[in-house]
């Protein structure tokens, strides 16, 4: 199947200061977004998350390389009229009303007056803002902004969604409620291709990433081959009514009365710690293997002294 995005080989730099020589941002970044799924396209602040979102955009120009969109050149008007987006720090008309804004891009798209207000409506309830079409733009908060941006991003009906920070600045209720509208994008079949540095909430949704550190694309595939099913650790919990030392390559995290939370890193310091536990008369309570986090694969891309 033909991937929603393919990039290949991008470049971009931008004058520096004093107009002294250009800066670099994309260094040949290279990814493919497959059709259907959930792309989160990782980096710290600076990367060049945005321009590249820019560049798909038509936003800005790139200096070399090759994209594609939904099997269509860059720029071609009918895999544009396919693409919803939500940028990073959106402006909208704040005298408007959510509706009025919904009004304004379905027309903008082309789309029938009758049209346009039966998406509307059903967009506003999609993104749990039914009630609230009425209201200036200027009276909602930061969430609520979100939603009505993702509304207006729908309102064409893309197969495309690109999302630029699209949970940043936001409460731990309103990130969960932004996650979900993701996931039912997914569910509809649409293709999710969004920017962030907010690391747990890509790992809960995501298919597949691309990790962009500067400029370049360091990791990139579907997110159970790049986390794999190898275990860091095993955290075992122990109820011990006596005291109970472990071996010595066990670590033991915490005491809370006769529990004992312990930390072994091998399966072999596993099998010996639950032996000696068993034989010291602690009954095992749980054990918890840890696997790879989509932070620590992360944090493992970062040079040895750089700042994530």
């Amino acid at each position: 199947m033909v991937p929603a995005v393919a990039i290949e080989d991008l470049t971009k730099s931008f004058k520096g200061h004093l107009s002294v020589g250009r800066h670099p941002v994309l260094k040949g970044v290279t990814l493919e977004v497959p059709r259907g799924g959930i792309y989160g396209f990782l980096g710290p602040n600076g990367a060049g998350k945005t321009t590249t979102l820019k560049i798909l955009m038509g936003l800005l120009f790139a200096d070399s390389g090759h994209v594609r969109i939904l099997g269509r050149p860059l720029g071609d008007p009918s895999a544009r009229a396919r693409i919803g987006f939500l940028p990073e720090a959106p402006y909208f008309y704040d005298y408007l009303t959510g509706s009025e804004l919904l009004d304004f891009m379905g027309r903008l798209f082309g789309l029938s007056a009758r049209e346009t207000a039966d998406r509307g409506t059903r967009l506003l309830r999609t993104v749990g803002l039914e009630g609230k079409g009425g209201l200036q733009l200027r009276k909602y908060s930061k969430g609520m902004l979100q939603r009505i941006g993702l509304a207006q991003a729908l309102i064409n009906d893309p197969e495309l969604v690109l999302l630029d920070e699209p949970m940043s600045g936001l409460d731990p209720i309103g990130r969960r409620e932004i996650r979900d509208l993701i996931l039912d994008l997914r569910h509809q079949g649409k293709t999710v291709f969004f920017s962030s540095h907010i690391l747990a909430d890509a790992e809960a949704i995501c298919d597949a990433v691309a990790i962009l550190m500067g400029g370049r694309v360091v990791r990139e595939g579907p997110l159970d081959s790049l986390l794999g099913s190898e275990v860091r650790f095993w955290d075992v919990t122990l109820l011990a009514q006596t005291a109970f030392a472990p071996p010595p390559d066990a670590e033991i995290l915490a005491r809370m009365g006769s529990q004992v939370l312990v930390r072994v890193s091998r399966e072999e310091a596993l099998q010996t710690l639950l032996d000696e536990a068993r034989r010291a008369g602690a009954r095992v309570r749980s054990v918890t293997p840890q696997k790879v986090s989509l932070e620590d694969l992360f944090l493992a891309q970062v040079p040895p002294g750089a700042a994530p």
